[in-house]
């Protein structure tokens, strides 16, 4: 589907990572946090209420930093949302919590079966690839996602909000993720993502074309109203090479 010609050649397309890369699972967002405290308690000699009081603790902290990233563009970190919930990074439970936290996570964490081919399809255009993830996870857990996937030789920058100043929808955010790839015009940069307000908002703003995944069921909680019109809608990933290519040639 093209909207739009382009004004300048698109040189880079960047993707967002939940509900894009990886198909959208609706998750248990509690459960995840029980995983984690029930591991975390019985290594500390704590009882099963202990470990049901520091999953909600756990759980009001990382709401409250998803809040503030939809509010201001903020970013968090995994390790400072434990903190405020008074989580010790040196409890000998937190290891096996933090492992049976990223257990949780797994199933949920496979990338579409799309994306190899897309990826080597933009670098056989001489486009290149980019991601930009607002999440609270480390670079190296997004890395070992996507080795474990085969498709990490196929990115050519990636930039993760867990690791600077901002997140989507900030503009500061895409321009990372431009710098990253070597770039500065935000005209040669379509991004790629499954929500109106931080990724097809947030990236016309910084001066992308947007191409919106339309498939996530975002909870209610988690959105914010925004009346926007992406430059193009992929139905399936591979959508976004005929829009690329209608692009260059229209």
């Amino acid at each position: 589907m093209r909207l739009r010609p382009a004004a300048v050649p698109v040189r880079a397309v960047i993707f967002d990572w939940g509900g894009t890369l990886t198909p959208w699972h609706t998750i248990d967002l509690a459960e995840q946090w029980r995983v984690y405290a029930r591991e975390y308690a019985a290594a500390s000699g704590q009882v099963p209420a202990d470990a049901e009081a520091l999953a909600e603790r756990i759980l009001a902290a990382e709401d409250a930093a998803w809040a503030r990233i939809r509010a201001g563009g903020g970013s968090a970190h995994l390790a400072e949302v434990l903190a405020v919930a008074g989580v010790a990074s040196d409890n000998p439970g937190h290891d096996a919590a933090l492992t049976a936290y990223q257990e949780f996570w797994e199933p949920h964490t496979f990338t579409d079966a799309d994306v190899a081919p897309l990826f080597a399809g933009l670098r056989d255009r001489g486009i290149k690839v980019g991601v930009l993830s607002n999440t609270i996870w480390s670079r190296d857990y997004h890395a070992a996602v996507f080795a474990r996937d085969g498709v990490l030789d196929l990115i050519d920058g990636a930039v993760y909000s867990s690791e600077i100043d901002h997140a989507k929808p900030h503009r500061a955010a895409f321009r990372s993720a431009m710098a990253v790839l070597g770039l500065s015009d935000p005209r040669a940069c379509v991004y790629v993502g499954d929500r109106p307000y931080e990724d097809v908002h947030g990236s016309q703003r910084a001066g992308m074309r947007a191409i919106l995944v339309p498939h996530s069921d975002i909870p209610p909680a988690q959105q914010v109203p925004v009346d926007v019109h992406p430059d193009g809608v992929a139905h399936r990933l591979l959508d976004v090479l005929d829009i690329v290519d209608g692009w260059r040639t229209g």
